[in-house]
């Protein structure tokens, strides 16, 4: 009964059902949807502040406005769930084709930071660009490039 009135007053609060932006891709359950860090910055705002919370060394929080923000989500009968996020500068000049990359814990080795990966380099490709990731690279951040690079 408790967590039927707590889900009753979500929904009350809470219309959205999705990540704000536009959905770029579907398969089966799992869509990313891309979020312009300008247009929806306290949406952007937010998924910083959430990947503080399991990344030392996140020191983004406020200044979206330069990036995109590419949320994947799994889909269920209520709505769009955050699996992970990785975000970029709209213009770099290095080519740079990630900023930041978080896989929520309960998704975690189940393969979706690959796809995170994954994803960000074919949208280099679709823009002409090369792509590698922003330095300096956490340890986990190294070694999940790396892997994906020998691997692909």
């Amino acid at each position: 009964l408790k967590d039927s009135l707590h889900r009753y007053c979500l929904q009350k609060k809470c219309h959205l059902k999705h990540p704000p932006g536009n959905e770029i891709y579907r398969s089966d359950s799992l869509s990313f949807f891309e979020i312009d860090g300008r247009k929806n910055k306290i949406y952007a705002q937010n998924l910083c502040l959430l990947a503080k919370l399991f990344l030392d060394h996140k020191t983004l929080y406020y200044d979206t406005d330069p990036f995109l923000f590419y949320v994947m989500t799994e889909q269920d009968d209520r709505g769009f769930h955050i699996v992970g996020y990785f975000s970029k500068e709209k213009e770099s000049a290095e080519e740079y084709n990630v900023a930041c990359i978080l896989v929520l814990p309960p998704y975690q080795k189940k393969g979706y930071g690959r796809l995170l990966i994954e994803f960000s380099y074919e949208l280099s490709k679709c823009e002409g660009k090369t792509g590698s990731p922003e330095k300096p690279l956490s340890d986990l951040g190294f070694v999940s490039h790396y892997l994906f690079i020998v691997y692909h």
